[in-house]
């Protein structure tokens, strides 16, 4: 039996709109459910003949271009619109545009600050650090600013003493950034920083000539903390599917060991001195003029 999974799909899109969800009149009298064919070929902006040939399967290498614009015309939703692109086998659809956010939901802020005795930050393809929680906040502090993973490996003073194995870390670093090209080639914040780093980084930019491609995805992590030594900690990469780009990302110490207690007193320590550091009701100013006194 032949497969026509994509056909079948655009068939089933097309019978669940009426003509009034996408805004056209109905004309005649309609033998089937849903929009015709020629109505979504005009909502799309394609030939009639050509999108029938989707459908009956006749053609089946639909251009990025037709994909998203047969999205658009049947009220795709990402999750159904990235499912039309794997159907034809074109390019993720997350590549048509790739910066779409860089905002960080609350609800995933607020799954970060309930890991409290784990350092979890959230990242995009660039490396950029979007939103940290209080342990990765503490975990990175010798870095000014704890902006970019990048940028704090082959730039911050406080780089190389940082990473235990600096040469890994870098190599790991650069191969994230090749694997962002692949995403997102044109993407200007991305060319700039590998511009920077070319520009101030002899390391960067021998390492950049390599062809090694990594994502972030499981790993072991050995650090030099200023304040509480070495840590060994092992990190998960999860992709945030409501924001195509960015991953969360939770490091995790094996449980009973040294790294463990010292990931404990790394969080006492820093929120000792945020407590110090925050205003102490003794230390606020007085209100004159309250009329009850």
């Amino acid at each position: 039996m032949d497969d026509n999974r994509m056909g079948d799909f655009l068939r089933a899109c097309r019978a669940a709109l009426r003509p009034h969800d996408v805004g056209m009149p109905s004309h005649g009298t309609r033998r089937v459910a849903g929009l015709r064919r020629e109505e979504v070929a005009v909502l799309a902006g394609v030939n009639a003949d050509y999108y029938s040939r989707l459908e009956q399967g006749r053609e089946r290498n639909p251009s990025p271009q037709v994909i998203d614009a047969l999205g658009h015309a049947l009220h795709l939703d990402e999750d159904a619109r990235a499912h039309l692109y794997r159907l034809a086998g074109a390019a993720p659809a997350d590549r048509l545009s790739p910066r779409r956010t860089e905002r960080v939901s609350p609800a995933l802020r607020q799954l970060m600050d309930g890991y409290p005795h784990t350092p979890a930050l959230v990242m995009n393809r660039t490396l950029d650090l979007l939103a940290v929680n209080a342990l990765a906040q503490a975990l990175y502090a010798a870095f000014t600013p704890a902006d970019n993973l990048a940028r704090m490996t082959f730039l911050d003073p406080a780089g190389p003493a940082f990473h235990t194995d600096w040469n890994r870390a870098a190599q790991a670093t650069v191969a994230n950034l090749r694997e962002a090209t692949g995403f997102e080639p044109d993407n200007p914040r991305l060319r700039e920083l590998v511009g920077t780093l070319t520009e101030h980084s002899a390391d960067f930019a021998g390492l950049w000539q390599s062809p090694t491609v990594r994502g972030k995805t499981r790993d072991a992590k050995h650090v030099l903390h200023p304040d509480v030594g070495p840590l060994t900690l092992t990190y998960q990469a999860f992709d945030v599917r409501e924001a195509p780009g960015q991953q969360l990302v939770i490091y995790h110490a094996e449980p009973g060991s040294s790294s463990a207690h010292s990931l404990h007193l790394l969080g006492s320590l820093h929120a000792t001195r945020r407590h110090d550091r925050s205003p102490h009701p003794a230390d606020q100013p007085t209100h004159r003029g309250d009329p009850h006194r």
